[in-house]
């Protein structure tokens, strides 16, 4: 028999006035019938939440450079010829994911399986099997895993974030510290947290469910067991809970999870080709908001869908499809749960009235087209991939604040670029003062001596402008 929570404190009020002398004069109290009338639990959630969380190990084998010491002859006579040659390394690591379809679909943590190759998932009755990676998304920090040979599996409901309140009630289920499955409660501590960090949709569910190291990609449900957030990170300084743990909420989970389903390899969302800022409290002053929320149109794409929807430089959107828009992150978070196709009601206040305006939910264009070029040459860019920048590729990876250069796509671990601290995301915007503006350019002007490199990229927004001898 179930009970709720008002219920079952009542009953338990009841059972101890019951025994006291102020009953006799006081109204008539029932006591508790039942175990759960008497004790509140919440076995029956963690029963039917359970089994669908699993624990998922990572690993990859690295090849050791070999030791330069084995080329001196004297040094392989005293400590033998068989270790010559590069040594072996296993990387490993371990966190949590839950089973979301019965064929064995999995979502958890992109940190969990980033860079690793072999990947073993075990379920709550203990047994193990091995995984494909179907889908990475380092933008939300999530990822999606298909175990093989399953068969049929105990799979979550997914619930709503939407409907999450400050103040409920949930429960945080995975594997902290490899120990095995454990189930921790708490309640939601605060919604839409952004500055976070974490990932580019800064939009986070704050709980006090103790969530330690391991327990990334595990699940956050709700009292019905219902799937409300993947449990991502912890605010510490211990490396142990603090009572401060970061949920990605289920909505934003819903869309990697289709985009797995329809057999994309990465998830594509809407584009609105617009640049955004905070409402500070003089901005919100100047516009007659009696609070500074919103988040402020500072420059438009003019090809975009939010010139398109009649969008202007100085707008200030408060709300999309009805769910309000606090900051920047915000209108990102709502606009990423969006499918694509369609279009969004977006609330705008203009001149200190309300606007509703319909924007097309479009994915960015790949408008000049990728063009990827892997530099082998010898240069600072050795083992760099580039590919031209365009709003979807600026959108892929988090490009700010440029609109000409090359994008490094991807970075080989042990190359020259690597060493030289290059990043992926990095936009390349010139060498030795010429301007980069396509793959092909800096492919030919790497292909060419150079007595010195002066590279200017753009990173996080920033310009930085390095020197390397040539």
């Amino acid at each position: 028999m179930h009970v709720s929570i008002r219920a079952g404190v009542a009953a338990l009020l009841g059972f101890c006035f019951a025994s006291g002398a102020l009953a006799q004069n006081a109204v008539e109290r029932v006591a508790p019938q039942t175990r759960a009338e008497a004790l509140l639990s919440f076995s029956a959630t963690v029963k039917k939440a359970g089994p669908a969380v699993v624990n998922v190990y990572a690993s990859r084998t690295e090849q050791m450079p070999r030791n330069p010491l084995f080329d001196d002859p004297i040094f392989r006579r005293f400590f033998g010829e068989g270790q010559q040659g590069t040594r072996e390394r296993t990387a490993q690591s371990l966190g949590s994911g839950v089973i979301v379809e019965h064929d064995g679909l999995v979502i958890t943590n992109n940190h969990v399986i980033q860079n690793m190759t072999d990947v073993k998932v075990a379920l709550q009755d203990r047994r193990e099997f091995p995984a494909d990676i179907v889908l990475r998304d380092p933008r939300t920090d999530l990822a999606v895993l298909k175990l093989k040979g399953a068969g049929q599996l105990p799979a979550i409901e997914l619930g709503d974030s939407d409907t999450l309140e400050v103040g409920d009630l949930v429960l945080a289920i995975g594997n902290p510290f490899g120990v095995g499955q454990t189930t921790t409660q708490g309640i939601v501590s605060a919604l839409a947290r952004t500055q976070i960090g974490i990932s580019d949709y800064g939009f986070f569910i704050q709980t006090d469910a103790a969530i330690n190291p391991g327990n990334s990609g595990g699940a956050l449900v709700d009292t019905k067991a219902r799937l409300i957030g993947i449990n991502s990170a912890i605010f510490s300084k211990s490396g142990g809970s603090v009572g401060i743990g970061f949920a990605i909420p289920v909505n934003m989970v819903k869309i990697v999870i289709a985009a797995a389903k329809s057999g994309g390899k990465q998830v594509r969302r809407p584009w609105l080709g617009a640049s955004l800022q905070s409402v500070s409290k003089e901005i919100a002053d100047s516009i007659g908001l009696d609070r500074p929320v919103g988040a402020l149109v500072a420059d438009m794409n003019p090809r975009g869908p939010a010139a398109e929807a009649g969008l202007k430089r100085g707008d200030v959107v408060t709300a999309i499809d009805g769910l309000p828009v606090d900051d920047p992150e915000g209108l990102g978070y709502r606009l990423g749960t969006k499918a694509i196709g369609g279009s969004a009601d977006f609330t705008v206040l203009r001149a200190g009235k309300k606007v509703h305006l319909s924007v097309k939910l479009a994915p960015a264009p790949e408008t000049p087209a990728r063009d990827p070029v892997t530099i082998d040459t010898p240069s600072p860019f050795t083992g760099a991939t580039v590919v031209n920048l365009s709003p979807a590729t600026a959108e892929e990876y988090s490009v700010e604040g440029v609109s000409q250069g090359v994008v490094i796509s991807k970075i080989a671990s042990d190359s020259q670029a690597a060493q030289l601290n290059f990043q992926r995301g990095d936009v390349v915007v010139s060498i030795n003062d010429a301007k980069i503006e396509t793959t092909r350019d800096l492919q030919r002007t790497v292909g060419k001596r150079h007595y010195y490199w002066k590279i200017t990229i753009s990173r996080g927004g920033q310009m930085l402008t390095s020197v390397f001898g040539g």
